[in-house]
Parts: structure tokens; sequence; C-alpha cells
């Protein structure tokens, strides 16, 4: 029996995706529940598992763009990898019984033939989270060449290859915000001190209760919360002539993982203990690098943090994700010279970016926000204890 290999649908609005790896080859046996290919759609990453046990024959390459429904493989059910592979071999009537013949002296194997090099399918890729970010992933054909004396040992000087959907979509919204929102910038720094001196106080009791370390970016999702909390007005979005605002606080973090950057939300953010949102980060760290984050993982985000220091960012204004009204940028801890009580002293410090909707957020709200956000930072005990 012969069962199709279809793709599945994977979300509302997803008609399409690019298969970036088949786990299983041409002619392999395959067990039921398998990894049979990962598919790359402009939102998420899935794998496609075997219904039934079998051999599987391919009917698309890696780098191929399929449509939801498409049949992309084949399997013989029932059969195994050996019994399908083995050519019919004829009867042959047996011979008749002879002398033996005399021993002859041994003889080397020919040598194998080489056959010509096929195309070689290469997956395209680069780049992580929870504290993470950047690079697109793809697959590319590379054909090999019949090599000829050229400049430069036969390198070549370009490499096109297709995007992947995932980096498509990325593109599409980075546009659309640009073109769509009047975003602005505004900037400010926090001393990191309170919260690098508590995390190291209380590290061991807190991993020994939760399992889970003590991060930086539990402070900032709750300092967040309490910044939106206090201005109400970066917590909307523009739909249309409408403005709606948002009474719950689903934060987004931007997560770089190997095909690109997503953003997973953490819901009713500021119903969570520390504890809480360390142990969802580290789910959605797993998930991320695993390829496993789920199309609802990503939609209802009210408001995003983006993390540039984990690569050294020391300062750079992120760009909004629509259609949310604000999102803020955390950057590399670096220890400066800072004045303190008419004193010069070297604190660990960050610099802070907040790019907002001007169409929706005064600069008045903004600098109100970014305040509040530096103030819990340098009060961090406040925020444990919900003050």
């Amino acid at each position: 029996m012969s069962l199709e290999v279809k793709i599945p649908s994977v979300g509302e609005s997803i008609t399409s995706g690019v298969i970036s790896a088949w786990h299983k080859a041409e002619g392999e046996a395959v067990t039921k529940g398998d990894t049979l290919l990962t598919l790359d759609t402009d939102k998420v990453s899935t794998d496609l598992a075997a219904e039934e046990s079998g051999v599987i024959h391919l009917k698309a390459a890696v780098g191929d763009e399929v449509a939801i429904g498409q049949v992309v493989a084949i399997i013989e059910v029932g059969t195994s990898s050996a019994s399908a592979a083995a050519p019919p071999v004829a009867a042959v009537a047996p011979a008749a019984p002879s002398a033996p013949a005399p021993k002859a002296a041994p003889v080397s194997a020919p040598a194998p033939v080489v056959p010509a090099v096929a195309p070689v399918s290469v997956a395209a890729g680069a780049a992580n989270l929870r504290e993470a970010l950047e690079a697109g992933g793809g697959a590319l054909t590379v054909l090999n060449a019949p090599a000829q004396p050229s400049k430069g040992a036969g390198e070549t000087r370009v490499t096109r290859r297709r995007m992947t959907p995932l980096r498509r979509k990325i593109a599409a919204q980075l546009v659309l915000a640009q073109h769509q929102a009047a975003i602005l910038t505004t900037f400010n720094e926090v001393d990191m001190s309170a919260v690098m001196r508590l995390r190291t106080e209380m590290q061991e009791a807190f991993t020994k209760e939760h399992g889970v370390k003590l991060g930086f970016m539990s402070f900032f999702i709750k300092a967040v919360v309490s910044a939106l909390q206090g201005v109400p007005g970066i917590n909307a979005r523009m739909d249309g002539e409408d403005l709606i605002q948002n009474h719950y606080f689903d934060i987004g973090v931007a997560v770089g993982t190997e095909r690109g950057l997503v953003v997973p939300v953490l819901r009713d953010a500021d119903q969570k203990s520390f504890a809480q949102i360390e142990k969802d980060l580290v789910a959605y760290a797993v998930k991320a690098r695993d390829g496993k984050i789920a199309l609802e993982d990503l939609q209802g985000g009210v408001f995003t943090i983006s993390n540039g220091g984990i690569y050294g960012s020391l300062l750079s204004t992120p760009i909004l994700n629509p259609p949310q009204s604000g999102i803020l940028g955390m950057h590399k801890i670096q220890e400066r010279p800072v004045a303190v009580k008419g004193q010069v002293v070297v604190r660990p410090m960050m610099y802070l970016a907040l790019s907002y909707d001007h169409r929706i957020v005064d600069g008045k709200e903004a600098v109100t926000f970014l305040i509040r956000v530096k103030d819990c930072l340098e009060n961090p005990m406040r925020l444990m204890l919900g003050l």
C-alpha cells in the first residue's frame, strides 16, 4: 500500500513553505513517528512525522517551495529498504554437476568506477535565544561545475540563494513598520549595579528553589509591565481611524534562531512571578533551538523587548513590531565613569532605547515610560516586592 505524504496546514494564513531539510533519504526505511522533513514558513518552522512505517520515495527536494496539501513523498507501507531496493532475479535452471575447476590464482578486484558527482544540497543558515538574534536560513542547491583554469583557483565571487519565507516575512514586516508608523526613538541609561548585586546575592537560593537561574530579562519584563501600567498610552495600537487600548500585558521577547528572528510572547506577564517568567523564557529558548516555536507562541504581543547587548551592541534604534506601538532595546552592560553625588565613580551602565509610534505616543509619554523603566531597574527590590 502506498501512503502519500502531504504538507499539512500549519496556520490560517500560511499557504506554502520551503523544505529546509529532509531527515530521510530516498529509499530509506522509516518507522511510524520518525521525523521526515523540516518545513520553513513565513512564521514558523515545523517538522513532519511519518504516519506509517515503510520505505520512503521523495517527490520534492530541499529548497523546493511547496504548497499546503502538496504531495512531497510516498511511503510504501510494510516494505523494508532492503526488499524495496532489491532488483528482481530471474529463475535459473540448476547447472549439471561437473568436476571442480582447478584453483585459480587470486585476482585483485577491478577498481571501482567513481560516478559523476550529483548536485549537492546545502542548507544555509546562521545565528539563538533566550538572549538571542539574527540571520536568515534557507536552502541552496550548489551544482558542481566542471573544473576549469580560472582566476582565484575556481572560487566564486558571489553566491545567490533564495530568501526563506521567514526571512521574507521579517523583511516585509520591517518595511511595513517604516512605512506605516511615525517611528521615533528616545534614549536613556541605567545603572545596573543594584540588579547585578541582587542577582549575585539571590542566585544560589533562587536556583535551588525554582530550578532556573535568575536572569536579567525577568527584571526588564517586570520593569516594562510597571511602565506600561504607569503610561498606558504606549499599550495601545492604531486600527484604521480607531485607537485600540490594551488592558493586558503580553510581552514579546525577540529571539534569534538559525532560521531568523522570532518574537515569542509571554502571556499575562503582570500576573507572573520572576520564577515563572524565567521558566517561560527557558521553555521558549528550548523551542527556538529545536525549531519548535508554534504559531500561537508568536501572536498577540502588546510590546517587545529586544536584547542586542548579547552581541556587543552599545546603542541602536530598534524598529517597531507592527501593530505594536513600542519596543525597548537593551544593550551591552559596560563599565563607565559617571558622576554620583559630585563624585566620579565607575559603574556598570546600559543604554536603553525606546522606539515608539509618534502618531499614538507623545514625547512626554515616551520619556516618562523610559524613566519609569530606569527607576525600576535601579531599585529592583521594589519590583520583586511588587511596589
